[in-house]
């Protein structure tokens, strides 16, 4: 399960060669193709491909163990490190964001069936209410994920927590 849930996250994003707009689904036709060509099993296509068609905000649920990995990967996926064009204004929320999450760290906690997303945010960047303003429905993605793994998810930012 671990090597098709990394295998998902590879390819979960190769449909935005179409369009950004339901490009999950454009991934998991052209996913598809792929794994039949590298001799992929027909159960182990259907985990991915049905993981990559569901990662998306607007149309994703967590319908196996490898969507809720890739949903968990993709939607807690903030850093400094993705705010990389320095073309985009200051005004960007979203620049704003990722530039001012210092820490993001995503620590599954085994023995109490937890997965704690952790951030750092720079308050001096962009305030914390800005975090959720474009994330929440992310976060509650996150959240039927780890429901669907029979885990709980939490939310701890500066330390604090707040799922």
């Amino acid at each position: 399960m671990q090597e098709l849930a990394g295998i998902a996250g590879y390819m979960h994003d190769i449909g935005n060669v179409i369009s950004r707009c339901g490009h999950g689904q454009s991934a998991a036709l052209i996913a598809m193709r792929l794994l039949k060509d590298m001799g992929t099993t027909p159960e182990e296509t259907a985990l991915i491909i049905s993981a990559i068609g569901n990662h998306e905000e607007e149309s994703g649920d967590p319908v196996n163990p490898v969507a809720a990995a890739l949903i968990l990967a993709d939607k807690s996926d903030v850093h400094k490190t993705r705010a990389r064009n320095r073309n985009i204004s200051k005004d960007d929320i979203h620049y704003r964001v990722n530039s001012a999450a210092k820490r993001s760290f995503l620590k599954v906690i085994k023995d109490k069936r937890t997965i704690s997303l952790q951030l750092i945010i720079d308050t001096r960047v962009s305030k914390v209410m800005e975090y959720f303003e474009i994330f929440i429905s992310r976060m509650l993605m996150c959240k039927n994920a780890a429901t669907y793994l029979n885990c709980t998810f939490e939310l701890i930012i500066n330390n604090r927590k707040l799922l």
